[in-house]
């Protein structure tokens, strides 16, 4: 076995394959991390404010977000790749241990944004669609971008992350289900998509209502996580788990108000695609042949930063530049400009023999880029051409002109940067190759250790109710599996995925919304849960699951619902600009049904039904008193 293991290992390993899924992967997971960072920022006073406006604690918090921002911006577009991609874990870590995110707004991907970061840190994430790469080809601006050959990467890059982030996460989920009455059913879909504080604004009551479909779905779901882990790196099989896997995610994505877990794992899919797929994709959105060809000036270092600057955005290859001292006379469209004028400016000549010059090849360059067109088509409008030509002249009129030397060479790999990939997975010599595998291979036993402790503690001995202390021996080896949980669970994100499961919907027959009375004595619901029971955006993500799973459960804790009601009529309150003294809040119940046993039309029923106030919630300075039954399950 363990031979076997090297082998494999030692294989992909030494695989070479194209690094767009590496760079793809990369833009996704910073665009996943920019998008929550803007969540947390508009709704930074609910989450870490005491009492949301009234009682600021930590008032650096917008501050440290923005920074935050920027870095997952700069990941996103592959700047200073590696010092951003380390930074967004010590922000994960700060933000999702050190704060209220840690307890009470548990986004349910974070542990998952976590670990995915701890192998985006040692991975070549600026080998593809990064900025980092044109900083590189600029560094020899005198080299022709045919130079540059695509970037090739270590295989090994592209399963590590899926075998142990996403195999082990399958499995574990699939451990747990075992347990779920509702999914040994086949109704592990069906139910959490028919409680209207999960479901999102699209209506799929059509879908719900076809028992054979949903059945399908939820034992599809079993065998292919119970499966993934063992067969999804099969050449035949990886299409097929690659699309039932893009599939169920883009469903949780559409159809369920935690949208940010979805867009999370769908990311991490950019690694699962087949690297044929790549292949065929790019062959199908790239131009047959360039539509504009552009002549420039080799000599000088402005054009020649200029042309590899705007073909390292061309990614569907629609333009070509030719350097005009060897190409221009072989294009007869140019014949009437004479040599001196046609290297003042960039000139360019389209499939139809019509010549653009200054500003215009610009606005021709960006439409032939077909995703800017719309700049190119703005900057040929005439009142932005002409500002946008007077700016250009000044600058093309002051330009140095430089005659290439030895240092003009292009850039090798040698030439990078040491990262934390290059140092892993680039060998010099082949006989450190074997060493570089095992010690690999150690690693990765150590995570996979780390893994199993999780789901044998959490999906296995809790679930049978085993006592693990009934000896000195197991309550010593309980102790050290409670410290390597905490370890693994905080630095690499692995976590029991037990979601909607039995013991979270058994009893969960109740809703609970908050309305007000303005000064006329209307009432109004608050845009937080409308009258159907439906959360309202953008109150989803980590808001959603404050309130649905930890302040409203079977069970409810009094103090815990009491604090968040304070928090949600605080905040709301104060962003719909009400005196929050002379509102009153009105607390209502609605009840629901959640059976483990199909039933035809279950999310209709539920988004219908009557409410009934129980409760009130009055604001008196920085007090809220808040009342309510004594015991609100039985009602």
């Amino acid at each position: 076995m363990r031979r076997f293991v090297l082998a494999k290992l030692n294989t992909l390993f030494q695989t070479q394959v194209p690094a767009t899924g590496i760079g793809l992967f990369r833009l996704l997971f910073g665009l996943v991390t920019l998008q929550e960072i803007f969540f947390l920022i508009y709704f930074n006073h609910l989450i870490f404010d005491p009492v949301p406006f009234l009682d600021v604690e930590f008032p650096m918090i917008p501050f440290f977000l923005w920074v935050w921002a920027v870095v997952a911006f700069c990941l996103a577009i592959g700047y200073r790749s590696q010092t951003m991609a380390i930074s967004n874990y010590v922000f994960w870590l700060v933000f999702v241990n050190f704060t209220p995110m840690q307890r009470d707004f548990d986004g349910g991907f974070d542990l998952f944004m976590t670990g995915a970061n701890v192998f985006l840190m040692v991975m070549p994430i600026d080998r593809a669609f990064a900025v980092d790469g044109l900083r590189r080809k600029l560094l020899t601006p005198l080299v022709h971008y045919s130079h540059y050959k695509p970037e090739r990467v270590s295989a090994l890059v592209y399963y590590l992350p899926v075998l142990l982030c996403l195999g082990f996460l399958y499995f574990d989920s699939a451990i747990h289900k075992m347990f779920a009455e509702h999914w040994r059913a086949g109704l592990g879909v069906w139910l959490p998509s028919s409680m209207p504080y999960y479901v999102s604004a699209l209506d799929l009551s059509w879908l719900l209502n076809i028992e054979p479909l949903q059945k399908l779905m939820g034992y599809t779901i079993i065998i292919f996580q119970f499966t993934f882990l063992l067969l999804f790196h099969k050449r035949h099989l990886r299409p097929v788990y690659f699309l039932v896997g893009v599939s169920m995610h883009l469903g949780i994505t559409l159809s369920l108000n935690i949208y940010p877990f979805g867009l999370a794992m769908l990311a991490m899919y950019a690694l699962v695609m087949p690297f044929a797929w790549y292949r065929k994709i790019s062959d199908w959105l790239r131009h047959s042949a360039p539509v504009l060809t552009v002549f420039y000036d080799q000599y000088c270092p402005l054009c020649n930063r200029t042309v590899l600057t705007l073909n390292h955005f061309d990614i569907f290859q629609g333009v070509d530049f030719r350097p005009a001292q060897q190409f221009a006379r072989d294009c007869p469209a140019l014949d009437d400009i004479d040599d001196e004028t046609l290297l003042t400016d960039l000139y360019a000549v389209d499939i139809n023999g019509r010549v653009y010059a200054g500003v215009l090849t610009y606005a021709r360059i960006l439409i032939a880029m077909r995703y800017l067109a719309i700049f190119g088509w703005l900057l040929s409008l005439p009142g932005i051409r002409n500002l946008a030509g007077h700016q250009y002249r000044r600058i093309a009129d002051n330009r140095a002109r430089l005659v290439c030397d030895a240092r003009c060479r292009p850039v090798t790999s040698a030439n990078y940067p040491a990262t934390l990939y290059s140092t892993i997975f680039e060998v010099e010599h082949s006989a450190l190759t074997r060493g570089r595998v095992q010690r690999i291979a150690k690693v990765m036993l150590v995570l996979i250790l780390f893994q199993l402790n999780s789901s044998v503690h959490y999906g296995l001995l809790y679930r049978l109710n085993v006592d693990t202390r009934q000896t000195l021996l197991t309550s010593a080896v309980t102790d050290m599996s409670n410290a390597l949980l905490m370890l693994s669970h905080t630095f690499l994100g692995i976590t029991p995925h037990a979601l909607y499961l039995h013991d979270h919907f058994e009893g969960y027959n109740h809703l609970l919304a908050i309305t007000y009375l303005d000064g006329q004595g209307q009432e109004h619901w608050l845009p937080f849960i409308n009258e159907e029971g439906r959360m309202l955006a953008p109150n989803w993500g980590r808001v959603h699951s404050m309130w649905a799973n930890i302040a409203v459960t079977p069970n409810i804790n009094e103090h815990r619902l009491k604090k968040f009601i304070m928090k949600v009529t605080a905040f709301w309150g104060t962003k719909l600009g009400l005196d929050l003294d002379g509102t009153r809040f009105i607390i209502k119940m609605k009840k629901i049904e959640a059976p483990f046993a199909w039933e035809p039309d279950l999310l209709r029923k539920n988004l219908s039904g009557d409410w009934r106030a129980i409760g009130t919630a009055q604001w008196n300075g920085p007090e809220c008193r808040i009342t309510l039954p004594n015991d609100i399950d039985t009602l």
